[in-house]
C-alpha cells in the first residue's frame, strides 16, 4: 500500500493507525482501493454492481476487527460508496470505519457513505466511525454518512461516531430495526465551527420482546455554525428506549434538538431529554483562578464535555 504523508495523516486521523493494521482491512483513497487483507473469518468482496464491498464476518468468530476507512485528498472529488455488513450469529467483532478529506483546492470534494448492517442472534458488535477535514483551500469539504441497521434476536451493536474537526456539512441518516432481546447502543460526538452545517436523524423502530436502545448526543457549536439533532423512537413492543441531546452552543451558532418518541405498546418504556446552553460562568472561574487563560479554561471544559 502507498499513501503520501497527507493520506498517512487523513488515516493517522480517522483510524489512529500509524502502519498497517492487522487483521482484515480495505483502505480506500481517492476512489480506489489502496489496500486489503482478508483472514480465514472475515471476507472482503468487491461489490460488481456499484461502488463497494461486502464485508463477510463467519458465525462464531471472536475478538476480530476490520478497518475500512476512506481517505480523499483529490479536490472536487465526489463518491457515492455502499458497503454491507454481514456479522455471523454468535460473532463479536470491532468494525473501525471513517472518513478523511482533504481539500486543498477551490472545487467542492465529497463522500457519501452507506453502510448496512445485518447483524446475525446473539452476535455483537462495536462499529467506531470518526470524520475529519483538512486542506487550506476554500473547497467544501462534506460527508453524508447513512447507516442501516439490522438486528436479529440476542444482537447487540455498540456505535461510536465522532466528527473532528473541518468537515464543512454532513448530513448524518441513522435507521435501525430490532428483533427480540437485540441492544443498541449510540455515541455521537460532534463539534462546528465556522459557518459549519451539521445535521443528525436517528430512527429507531423497537420491534422484538424485551429489545432496547440507548442514544446519547453530545455537541458543542462555535462561530456561526449549525447544528440540528433529531431524534425518533418507536416502541412498537415490549422494549425500553433512551433519546438524549446535550449540547454547548457559544457565539453566534445555533442548535436546534428535536427528539421524538412514539409508544404503540402498552409495555413500551420511552424517555427522551435534550438540554442546550453555554458554559456556566463558575466552571470558566474555577478553571481560570488555577492559572489558565480564558481560551484554555473553554477547551479543558469542552474536551471534558466531548470525552
Amino acid at each position: 500500500m502507498s499513501l503520501d504523508k497527507i493520506q498517512q495523516d487523513l488515516l493517522e486521523k480517522v483510524t489512529d493507525l500509524h502502519e498497517i493494521p492487522a487483521g482484515a482491512y480495505n483502505i480506500r483513497a481517492n476512489g480506489t482501493s489502496a489496500g486489503r487483507n482478508t483472514t480465514a473469518n472475515i471476507d472482503i468482496v468487491t461489490k460488481e454492481d456499484k461502488n463497494g464491498i461486502d464485508i463477510i464476518i463467519k458465525p462464531n468468530t471472536k475478538s476480530e476487527s476490520v478497518h475500512i476507512p476512506v481517505i480523499l485528498s483529490q479536490s472536487g472529488l465526489k463518491e457515492t460508496v455502499y458497503n454491507d455488513f454481514f456479522i455471523g450469529e454468535n460473532a463479536v467483532v470491532t468494525i473501525i470505519a471513517g472518513c478523511g478529506i482533504h481539500n486543498g483546492g477551490s472545487e467542492k470534494s465529497e463522500h457519501s457513505g452507506i453502510h448496512s448492517f445485518h447483524i446475525g442472534k446473539n452476535a455483537k458488535v462495536k462499529y467506531i466511525e470518526k470524520h475529519y477535514g483538512s486542506g487550506d483551500g476554500n473547497g467544501e469539504r462534506v460527508m453524508n454518512p447513512q447507516t442501516v441497521i439490522e438486528i436479529e434476536e440476542g444482537g447487540r451493536m455498540e456505535m461510536e461516531t465522532a466528527q473532528i474537526k473541518g468537515v464543512d456539512s454532513t448530513d448524518r441518516s441513522t435507521t435501525a430495526v430490532l428483533a427480540d432481546k437485540a441492544t443498541l447502543v449510540i455515541r455521537e460526538k460532534l463539534m462546528t465551527h465556522g459557518n459549519q452545517f451539521a445535521k443528525t436523524d436517528f430512527t429507531v423502530d423497537l420491534n422484538g420482546i424485551d429489545c432496547g436502545a440507548d442514544i446519547v448526543s453530545r455537541s458543542v457549536a462555535k462561530d456561526n455554525s449549525n447544528q440540528i439533532f433529531y431524534s425518533c423512537i418507536n416502541g412498537n413492543n415490549k422494549s425500553s428506549g433512551h433519546t438524549e441531546c446535550d449540547a454547548i452552543i457559544m457565539d453566534s451558532a445555533s442548535v436546534s434538538a428535536i427528539p421524538k418518541i412514539t409508544a404503540n405498546h402498552t409495555e413500551a418504556s420511552l424517555i427522551h431529554e435534550a438540554a442546550i446552553g453555554k458554559i456556566a460562568g463558575e466552571q470558566l472561574i474555577k478553571l481560570m483562578t488555577l492559572g489558565l487563560t480564558e481560551q484554555e479554561a473553554e477547551e479543558q471544559i469542552i474536551s471534558g464535555f466531548l470525552r
